[in-house]
């Protein structure tokens, strides 16, 4: 529930002036995404917050890979990169696809990379 309350931390300066165009909790609290929304979030950004991870996305950006070009391309062990992939299969930021006894992934969003590259101003 939002309280539609003007502000009162909003102190008067020397001269008695308060803040120009003060809003209200409510306007504010219309910014903020729902508490489910804002943990969805949260775990997304929590599952890129690792360089292998990362890694992985960059790796994905243009075409599907299978795993086992993964591996050469991370020089990491099979349990470590299906480690890695399973966080991000859990938070749809890949997908997998079976073929034979080998899995191809892509991502399931292309414009997270750029959208990484604005974040870090790349």
């Amino acid at each position: 529930m939002y309280l539609c309350i003007i502000m009162t931390s909003c102190k008067t300066n020397e001269k008695g002036q308060t803040c120009k165009n003060r809003k209200t909790l409510e306007e504010l609290n219309q910014k903020i995404p729902n508490d489910e929304k804002i943990e969805e979030y949260q775990e997304i950004l929590k599952s890129i917050a690792d360089p292998i991870r990362l890694k992985i996305i960059y790796l994905l950006q243009d075409e599907e890979l299978c795993v086992c070009e993964l591996l050469d391309a991370l020089n990491k062990t099979q349990p470590t990169i299906s480690y890695h992939l399973n966080l991000l299969k859990k938070s749809v930021i890949i997908r997998g696809r079976k073929e034979g006894k080998w899995t191809h992934y892509q991502l399931t969003n292309p414009g997270i990379v750029e959208d990484l590259n604005n974040i870090f101003q790349k």
